[in-house]
C-alpha cells in the first residue's frame, strides 16, 4: 500500500476524559484521503516542541469516507501528545501514512471476537466497520479500570455486540477481558486483540486453548515507523523483526509467547 507524508488539517478535537482526546484530521486541500487498513498506523511530527525529537505513532481509530476523515484516539502521556491533545481546529499535522500491516478480514458469515483494553481499542473501532460490511459477525470485547476509562462505546454499538469488563466493576462484568463468561460461553472463528502486552499475552493463551486463530497488534516502541531505527524489534519464530513494518499486526502463532 502506498505511503504518503501529508499536512493533514484539525477539524475537531474532543476531549473524551482527563487522558483521551480523539482528533479528527482531513486533507487541507479537499483531496480524497489514500486508502488505509485497519491495524495501520501513522508517525505524527511534533512541530514547536524542544523536547520531542521523534514522531510519535497513532493508531488508525477509523477513517469515514463520508467526511473524508481521518480519526485518530491519543493517549495524553507525555509533552508530544500533550501538545496533540491542545491542538485546535485549523492546526496541520504532518502525518506519514498508512504504515505497517494491518489486520485480516474475513468472510460473510464469520464469527469475530474484537479484544482491545485501554487506548488499544483504537484500531478495533475501524476493523469492526470493515468486518460488518464484509456481512461478519462482529462482538466487541472491551476492558478498562473504570466506566470512565471506557471509550467510544457508541461508536462499537453501531458496527457489532459490545462487551465490556471494568476491573472496579464499575460496568459489565468485573475483572479483566479474559474473564468474560462470553469465553467459556461462545466460540468464534478468529480473535483479533489489541491492548497492553500483558492482556494480549492471556489473550493469546486462551486463544491457543481453545484452539481459535488469534492476531495481536503490538504497542513496541517505534521511533520511524519504517523499520529503519530498529527500536521496535521483536523476537519471532522468524528472527527478529521490525513491528513497524512487519506488524504491528502479527499471527499468534509468529511471536515467541
Amino acid at each position: 500500500m502506498k505511503k504518503y507524508c501529508l499536512d493533514l488539517s484539525v477539524r475537531h478535537v474532543e476531549r473524551l476524559n482527563d487522558r483521551y482526546v480523539l482528533l479528527k484530521l482531513t486533507t487541507g486541500d479537499g483531496t480524497t484521503l489514500p486508502e488505509m487498513a485497519a491495524g495501520q498506523f501513522v508517525e505524527i511530527r511534533i512541530d514547536n516542541s524542544p523536547t520531542t525529537f521523534l514522531r510519535r505513532p497513532i493508531s488508525i481509530n477509523f477513517v469515514d469516507r463520508e467526511q473524508n476523515e481521518l480519526w485518530l484516539l491519543v493517549a495524553v502521556v507525555g509533552e508530544g501528545t500533550r501538545r496533540l491533545a491542545n491542538l485546535k481546529a485549523g492546526d496541520l499535522l504532518n502525518c506519514m501514512l498508512p504504515l505497517g500491516n494491518g489486520f485480516s478480514q474475513a468472510s460473510d458469515g464469520s464469527s469475530i471476537l474484537l479484544v482491545g483494553g485501554g487506548v488499544g481499542v483504537a484500531p478495533l473501532l475501524y476493523q469492526g466497520e470493515l468486518l460488518a460490511q464484509q456481512g461478519v459477525k462482529v462482538t466487541f470485547l472491551l476492558g478498562a479500570r473504570s466506566a470512565a476509562d471506557l471509550l467510544l462505546l457508541d461508536e462499537f454499538k453501531r458496527f457489532g455486540r459490545v462487551l465490556v469488563t471494568t476491573e472496579d466493576g464499575s460496568l459489565g462484568e468485573q475483572g479483566f477481558v479474559t474473564n468474560h463468561s462470553v469465553l467459556n460461553e461462545e466460540r468464534f472463528d478468529m480473535i483479533q486483540c489489541c491492548g497492553p502486552t500483558p492482556m494480549m499475552k492471556a489473550v493469546v493463551r486462551y486463544a491457543r486453548q481453545s484452539e481459535t486463530p488469534c492476531e495481536v497488534s503490538l504497542e513496541n516502541m517505534m521511533a520511524c515507523g519504517l523499520g529503519a531505527c530498529l527500536c521496535c524489534v521483536e523476537k519471532t519464530t522468524e528472527g527478529n523483526l521490525c513491528v513497524c513494518k512487519e506488524g504491528p499486526v502479527f499471527n499468534e502463532n509468529r511471536l515467541l509467547w
